[in-house]
């Protein structure tokens, strides 16, 4: 159960990083967000995420790292507490002016904020609370 979570968040999170550098699915920033618009890439995933170049690597990371830690229960476990934390805090971040683009770096505000904090609690509960029972076993 753990190790599928870090399977699915590793190839959702996968997705998205790539996602964020078709053309098509990104639009310009609206002119009240030129804050964010010096940094590499900076635009609108489906109209509604913000994210850059750096964002989208880092959501390539996050999904690679998801992917190689499904390999094992404690591999998953142990994405999905650091994910919990380190997603929590974005969440957080996300909503305080000056550290919402991670002191310029990627911009984390508006509905990444939802995002972070939902992701935050989903892999807290892989991480923290689920128990896994191992593999399903087969009746024979």
């Amino acid at each position: 159960m753990i190790r599928t979570f870090a399977l699915i968040f590793g190839i959702l999170y996968l997705l998205v990083g790539i996602l964020g550098f078709i053309p098509g699915l990104t639009t310009e920033p609206p002119p009240s967000d030129m804050h964010s618009a010096g940094e590499h890439g900076f635009r609108y995933l489906l109209g509604l995420f913000p994210v850059n170049t750096l964002h989208n690597i880092v959501h390539l990371l996050i999904g690679g790292a998801g992917i190689l830690s499904s390999r094992s229960v404690g591999g998953a476990r142990l994405y999905a507490q650091v994910l919990a934390v380190v997603y929590g805090l974005l969440a957080i971040m996300g909503l305080i002016p000056g550290a919402n683009t991670t002191f310029g770096l990627i911009p984390i505000y508006g509905h990444d904020v939802w995002l972070h904090a939902l992701s935050a609690a989903i892999a807290a509960y892989f991480g923290f609370i689920a128990r896994d029972t191992g593999e399903p076993t087969v009746a024979a």
